[in-house]
């Protein structure tokens, strides 16, 4: 029986250190990212300051939006679409602002959501 291993584990296993790990999340959610008001240097000091299980999350949920829309801009759009909004140009900038997090957990509703009616 394999046990599941601790955040700090996994970090340390993974990346090595939560520093490079922060490294790395701060230049994906500088990729990524609409907000571009935070300086990398304070948004390092905030994530450092994050506990490890948050940390592994947020790079979760920043590689799928990478690898599945490249940016945020575009994972709003792609949503807006699923929800047959795409023309409604105040919506898609007000996804925009969303979390990342949140585009990706609306996204997957939205598409579960046209897939059962589809079935249906």
């Amino acid at each position: 029986m394999s046990t599941k291993k601790s955040p700090f584990a996994r970090i340390t296993g993974e990346h090595e250190s939560k520093e490079k790990l922060v490294d790395k999340l701060v230049g994906m959610l500088g990729e990524i990212s609409v907000d571009k008001s935070e300086s990398g240097e304070d948004l390092k000091g905030r994530l450092l300051g994050a506990s490890n299980k948050k940390l592994l999350h947020l790079l979760e949920v920043g590689g799928e939006i990478k690898s599945k829309f490249g940016s945020v801009e575009k994972a709003a759009e792609a949503l807006a679409q699923s929800l047959g909004r795409a023309k409604d140009a105040d919506y898609v900038t007000k996804l925009k602002t969303f979390a990342p997090g949140k585009l990706l957990d609306l996204y997957r509703t939205a598409e579960k959501r046209a897939k059962s009616k589809k079935a249906a």
